[in-house]
């Protein structure tokens, strides 16, 4: 069972595993910025207060760590988060060919690295943005992390390439069948629906960050 000292040490960690502070990570998952501060952990009367399951569910899955994860960062001795050099290519590059295989894994020639967490998937890769074409989702100098190998279902955040070359980021709304339908992460929010024909191949974003 899980102690209220270890949930938070647990937040505290996972923070500090993506270079976030508990009040980054809180805005990083779409919370109030002030969710995860100490000073909000023991009431005025001296009573714990627990971080809510909806605000826990919101940083798993912002961060793409899963519960066994969340809760060996609890323990009281954390074993150092192992780190891999993933390729990494800046997104308004990443359209041009060359950079990736027919299945949308990289082709590690031409790109650039970068040190990060153990990530599961072999063929796992890192995009930094670049401008401000998808405000207020990702920021200019943001990186995502894109899994090729994970499984994608609605509500997550995807990297698609069309036949056409189009490469964008949006959200995967649903996937009846033959086709996708996507929302774009820009302000306007512009819904589109994609027949899987002109899909050449898309990916889960399994984290972001700054």
């Amino acid at each position: 069972m899980l102690e209220h000292h270890s949930v938070w040490r647990a937040i505290d960690r996972l923070a500090a595993r993506y270079n976030l502070s508990p009040s980054g990570l809180a805005r990083h998952a779409g919370l109030d910025p002030t969710t995860f501060n100490k000073s909000k952990r023991i009431t005025k009367e001296g009573k714990q207060r627990w971080p809510s399951t909806e605000s826990l569910a919101k940083v798993l899955n912002a961060t793409g760590a899963s519960l066994s994860e969340f809760v060996s960062l609890s323990a009281d001795q954390e074993k150092p988060a192992a780190l891999r050099r993933l390729p990494k290519l800046r997104f308004a590059m990443a359209a041009q060919p060359g950079y990736f295989d027919a299945e949308g894994r990289p082709l590690r020639g031409q790109w650039d690295e970068a040190a990060f967490p153990e990530v599961p998937d072999p063929h796992a890769y890192a995009l930094e943005i670049s401008g401000d074409g998808l405000l207020p989702v990702y920021r200019n100098g943001d990186l995502v992390v894109v899994s090729p190998g994970a499984e994608t279902k609605p509500g997550d955040r995807i990297l698609l390439r069309s036949l056409q070359g189009e490469l964008l980021i949006a959200e995967l709304m649903e996937a009846p069948g033959d086709r996708l339908r996507i929302r774009s992460l820009s302000r306007e929010h512009v819904v589109r629906d994609l027949p899987l024909s002109q899909v050449q191949w898309y990916a889960r974003i399994a984290w972001s960050g700054h």
